[in-house]
């Protein structure tokens, strides 16, 4: 049986579930497995070294720390911001996701942290930096 390695295409279910339980993300909430090359990008260097040696029909979880995961929350990536750059129907709430382009054209994708009179806090970090995550796989096939 073919075992993942480097430009290894795989289909399989997985989980990324925080210690508390909670699920952040699954392809079984779609009802559908995820289909990549190993090494194409569309998973994190640390969420593919998981996988390396893995064989169709296994069943594994690894529990990654926040380095290995999604990174450390780094205080550099939250912005204080006026409430005036809040234009359109965009709820200026806390817990609002918002989506802004900087000057390269570039998105950027942050949630709103807090809300203080005019003064907007607007936290750029993934969602789950800081984060220790468990991420659970079921390779449904290897070629």
């Amino acid at each position: 049986m073919t075992q993942i390695s480097f430009n290894s295409e795989v289909v399989m279910h997985f989980s990324i579930k925080l210690e508390n339980g909670s699920v952040a993300d699954s392809t079984h909430n779609v009802g559908k497995p995820a289909k990549f090359n190993i090494g194409d990008g569309n998973l994190t260097d640390n969420f593919e070294e998981c996988l390396l040696g893995l064989k169709q029909g296994e069943i594994a979880s690894f529990t990654l720390e926040p380095s290995y995961a999604f990174g450390v929350s780094n205080p550099d990536n939250v912005k204080h911001m006026d409430r005036s750059k809040f234009v359109g129907d965009i709820p200026v709430d806390e817990g609002t996701i918002v989506s802004f382009s900087g000057p390269s054209g570039k998105e950027s994708i942050g949630v709103i942290a807090a809300v203080i009179g005019e003064s907007v806090t607007v936290d750029f970090n993934h969602p789950l930096a800081g984060q220790r995550v468990i991420f659970d796989v079921e390779i449904i096939s290897v070629s």
